[in-house]
This record gives structure tokens, sequence and C-alpha cells, in this order.
């Protein structure tokens, strides 16, 4: 796939677009305004107030920008401005770093177990309940994943800290870059903790990165030859961090043809937006978000069903399969979806199916699974919620509130 595949990284209408693209197809898509406070940032916030009903501290990080914290999660070792006793009070000051974006109705969510991702490792405070250990993407190899729990350095490093061997490992010829940067994001963690003391509420001690350096880091090695972008300061940005990663970089500066018309980026967008998307076949889905769930409908549109009926419907909904797998991702729609299929007949032909997306599901970064068929025969997936999805990220509205 990384023949064709690119990643680009653009503005468009006031957002910052960061599209990983391979033929005709966006993957994975970010649209993003630069706001006080993004994802990952470590802050000292003030608790304003605890609600005992949703067992929830509301964390003021600044200029009235309220969060949401699980009383389960308000450890008294973040508590900077007096000694604890075990209980969250309004008015106590506490290290927090942010782990989720506000959504439709609800608060950014923010957390006390502070962690740093890099490219190949994730480093972060050891947690209570939280295992033990280095641990390691399922989806290296086995070998690969007993080479990097046997890792010495790594042990040494996973003694004080919890540690998370990322999928991009697998694209490495040598342990040394991951060792590296395991040791840099410790010291910096570490010496974010010694200085919190001392910092007044409200400061920020940590900025993540850039939301499209993480893109490029998130994004699997495999899936792209180059990155492109026509924005300077992204490149600037971008030029250590990929030639360390040996990742491929060009400024484009074709002012005659922009970079969001040479790649028709406006209509791909307007495709991942669409409720009905075309299959090859002729057949098409109906993409319908709710509050409660997404239903997907698959229907035989203008595809000639033949003589083997059975057979043709089958073929669709693997086909239909490949482009909700890849519509979920591109679109980053998560919760609980259902999928209303062409029914079929044969039961090993259902369960065939039903196979064939949880393998199609299992190459999506966000965690994704295919449970089960309901009685009225509709395939039950659901998509972890890590990020808006890309319609809120693109709306008017949420361009207002940010």
């Amino acid at each position: 796939m990384a023949q064709n595949g690119k990643i680009l990284i653009l503005k468009l209408q006031g957002r910052r677009l960061s599209l990983l693209i391979n033929g005709n197809q966006i993957l994975s898509a970010r649209a993003q305004n630069d706001t006080a406070a993004a994802v990952g940032d470590i802050c000292i916030g003030k608790v304003q107030s605890i609600s005992p009903n949703i067992n929830a501290a509301f964390i003021d990080l600044g200029k009235k920008y309220l969060t949401f914290l699980p009383i389960t999660e308000a450890t008294s070792a973040f508590v900077l401005n007096r000694k604890p006793d075990g209980r969250l009070k309004a008015g106590d000051e506490v290290l927090v770093q942010i782990a989720k974006e506000p959504m439709k109705t609800k608060l950014a969510g923010v957390t006390t177990g502070l962690s740093l991702p890099g490219q190949y490792v994730v480093v972060g405070l050891k947690q209570k309940g939280a295992k033990d250990g280095i641990q390691v993407s399922a989806k290296l190899d086995a070998s690969r994943q007993a080479h990097f729990r046997a890792s010495q350095k790594l042990k040494e490093i996973s003694a004080h800290f919890r540690l998370i061997v990322r999928t991009n490992a697998e694209t490495l010829d040598s342990e040394e870059p991951l060792l590296a940067e395991a040791e840099a994001l410790a010291d910096t963690l570490t010496h974010i903790l010694k200085i919190a003391s001392s910092r007044t509420c409200y400061s920020c001690l940590y900025r993540n990165k850039p939301d499209y350096v993480s893109f490029v880091e998130n994004a699997y090695r495999n899936e792209y030859e180059e990155v492109i972008t026509d924005l300077p300061e992204v490149y600037d940005t971008l030029s250590e961090p990929c030639k360390e990663a040996d990742i491929p970089l060009r400024l484009y500066e074709d002012s005659l043809l922009p970079l969001y018309k040479l790649y028709a980026v406006e209509q791909r967008l307007q495709e991942l937006t669409d409720k009905k998307v075309w299959l090859k076949s002729g057949g098409y889905l109906v993409i319908e978000p709710t509050e409660a769930l997404i239903s997907i409908d698959v229907n035989t549109g203008k595809c000639e069903s033949g003589k083997d009926k059975e057979e043709t419907f089958y073929r669709i909904n693997r086909e239909a399969a490949e482009m909700i797998a890849v519509h979920l991702r591109a679109r980053n729609l998560s919760g609980m979806i259902l999928v209303d299929f062409i029914n079929l007949k044969s039961r090993e032909r259902e369960t065939a199916l039903l196979e064939y997306m949880r393998t199609l599901l299992k190459k999506d970064p966000i965690p994704a699974r295919a449970l089960d068929m309901t009685a009225l025969g509709l395939m039950e997936l659901t998509r972890k919620k890590v990020a808006p999805s890309l319609a809120e990220q693109l709306s008017a509205e949420r361009n207002r509130l940010t």
C-alpha cells in the first residue's frame, strides 16, 4: 500500500488538515484549529466543584476552560497546594493531562495518569492496578514482542515507569532509536513532576506535539511513502523527526496548482460526509450517525444479481465490509455501530462475513471489534472513542466553540 500512499498536511477553510491518502481514498483524516489546550497537554488546574452524583470533579484549566475528571483518578499525589488527606476538594490545585477532546455536549476529559507518547514507545506514570513490566503491541510478531520484553534497558525504564512499545516499532532494524526515545520521554516526565510544585495554578508544564506530528507518528509506516505539505512552518517542524525516522518529506511550492486542488481534497472530504457511499459493484452504503449509535445499511443498488443471488449478495457484503472498515477509520466513527448487511440464507456465509469483518477491523489503529450478529441479522461493531468524528471536526459550530 505504501507504493502510492501519502500524508498531506495543508490548510483549508481556516482549518489545518492532516490526511492519509491512497489512490483516490482518504484512509485517515484530522481537522483541527489552534486552541489554548490540546490532548496531551499537562497543566495545573483548579477544582471548581465536586459532583458526587456522577463521581467526578470539574477542573478549570484557566480562562473558564472546564474539564471532567473521574474521582477514581483523582489520586492525592497530584494535589499540589495542600497536604493530601485522601479527598479532593473545591479549590485544590491538581496536576492533570488532557486525555479527551470535548465531544458534542461533553467536556474535555482529563486524567492524573500522565503519559508521553513517542513514535515507537509510550512512557507513563505507574498506576494502581496497572500491569507491571513492558507492554508490547499485540500487532507486532511474536519474535519482536519477545525481543522487546527481554530488553534489559527497557526493563530498567519499566521499573520506574509504565512502558508500552508501539506498533511502529516493527519498522526498526535496531532498537537504539526506541531506547533513546524511551529514555528521553522518561527524563521529560521526571522533569515535569519535579517542577510542578513550584509553578502557579493554570500553568501548562508540557505542550504536546502539534497534531500533525502525532498524525505522522501514529500512521502505519507501511501505508505511505512520503509526507507532503505546502506550509513552511509545518515543513520546518517535521524536518528533524522525519529525518530521524527516515520518512521522505516534501515542501510543495506550486502556486498555480494548490496542494488541495492537486489531490481534490474538497471532493474527497465531501465524500466522507455524505450519507451515501457507492461501491464498485453498483451497491451502496447508507451511513447515519445518531445520538445513541451509528447505523449502516447495505443495499444492492444497481448491481445485477445474476443467476446465483446468494453468491452475488455475499460478494456485495464483502465489498461493503471493506468499505465500512475504511469509512469507520476515515470518518473517525466510534461507539456502537449496527450494520444491516444484505440477508444471506447460508449460516456458513454469514459466519464467514463476520470473521472477514473482524479481520478488516484488526488493521484499524483504533481498537475496533465485530462482536456478533443480532437475532434480527444486524452485525454489531464497536470502535473506541478517542476523538470527535471528522464531521464534528469540520463543523462550523465546533469551529466557533474552539
